[in-house]
């Protein structure tokens, strides 16, 4: 006779129970419905990019980084392309294998990795954030987003270091073990703790795992910086390596909303997304491919909405660039050089599609255009 027993699909370590009915399946649809028509168009996207003008990499101009610097970027670099391998065999292939499935950790990691699409956007509407050109790169998609705000041209973007990102952003799984593992040693010392304060207390662990990520390590090490920090809330303010609290409350936000969706699953191992997974008709297959797009939309949701939309203000807001990062030619020359001045809040914000100050403090208007001519004010009936 067979066994009645549910089939646990997945593992309960470390996660807390929620209990709860069966759902009709339209939550999961839903959100599976979203997740693919992401998927979609960064696909799209993408594409374009790969078979288009900007698929070119932005040069690091002349300024040669120092030893140390490029040191620790190459071994950063090789420590993605050896662990992103072992990656996908840890959280894919080998639970493949033993178990024929793929757990939650692998579909975390697998929709970690594609948001990588979203990383770019805090640039949106103003530059305030650069990579280092020294680490290969072939430019980013960004032009090729519809409605693209911030200007850029075929090898005068920010690039995406390729190499590290990619890998970098699957491996953001790994933060979120760190960030469970944090909830349930906070959940046994205090067992009666509510999911408030378990919520709250992950997002302040959340900040400070940031700030030493990126503030102490990842910034001071030059794979990225951010030279359009509001300097009044930035540690090490005026430096190549300042960081401003803001990016912290934000990632620290996007890890915690990630951490709870691993961390808060019912008695199956399930997360609030796959609610009404038993009701997808179609096989195990189509089963686990809406399983996979509901969980890739709620991550790439939590990416856009608590950290590209806030940043979008603060890109608004940014102060000027700082000299120390200026006179490196590897975070700035994607952006300003020798004709185009660096991002000012005293100088008119430019668009994808308007004009700029050069550095003389003449007007450049795009190839082709013409100052445009005002209707005059009529004047009487």
């Amino acid at each position: 006779m067979l066994s009645k027993k549910p089939i646990v699909t997945e593992s309960l370590g470390g996660t807390t129970n929620l209990s709860g009915s069966q759902a009709p399946s339209a939550p999961v649809k839903i959100w599976a419905f979203f997740g693919g028509a992401l998927l979609l168009f960064q696909v799209y996207v993408w594409t374009r990019w790969v078979t288009g003008p900007y698929f070119v990499r932005v040069p690091a101009g002349p300024t040669d980084p120092p030893t140390y610097m490029k040191v620790m970027l190459m071994v950063n670099c090789a420590f993605m392309v050896v662990g992103f391998p072992a990656a996908i065999w840890w959280f894919f292939v080998r639970p493949w294998r033993r178990e024929r499935r793929i757990t939650l950790d692998g579909m975390l990691f697998a929709s970690c990795a594609l948001f990588f699409f979203q990383d770019p956007l805090l640039n949106y509407t103003n530059t305030w954030c650069t990579y280092n050109m020294w680490i290969w790169n072939m430019g980013s998609w960004t032009s090729n987003i519809p409605s693209w705000i911030s200007p850029e041209s075929p090898g005068h973007q920010v690039g995406e270091p390729l190499p590290i990102n990619m890998p970098g952003y699957g491996m953001v799984v790994v933060t979120l073990m760190v960030g469970c593992w944090a909830m349930r040693k906070i959940k046994s010392r205090w067992p009666n703790i509510s999911n408030f304060r378990l919520i709250i207390a992950t997002y302040v662990f959340c900040f400070f795992f940031d700030f030493v990520m990126e503030g102490l390590i990842l910034a001071p090490i030059g794979l990225f910086v951010y030279p359009g920090a509001i300097q009044a809330v930035s540690f090490n303010a005026g430096t190549y390596y300042q960081w401003p609290v803001y990016e912290g409350l934000m990632w620290g936000a996007v890890m915690t909303a990630l951490c709870c969706l691993r961390f808060f699953t019912d008695d199956r191992g399930r997360t609030v997304v796959e609610r009404g997974l038993d009701h997808v008709r179609g096989g195990v297959f189509r089963q686990q491919l809406v399983r996979f797009l509901a969980i890739f939309a709620a991550c790439s949701g939590a990416f856009f909405f608590l950290y590209n939309v806030p940043a979008q203000w603060f890109g608004l807001h940014a102060d000027p660039w700082p000299e120390d990062i200026q006179k490196r030619s590897y975070f700035s020359q994607s952006v300003c050089d020798e004709h185009t001045p660096c991002p000012n809040p005293v100088l008119p914000m430019p668009t994808k599609r308007s004009g700029y100050i050069n550095v003389d403090g003449k007007l450049v208007l795009p190839p082709g255009k013409e100052m445009p001519k005002d209707a005059p004010v009529q004047v009487g009936k």
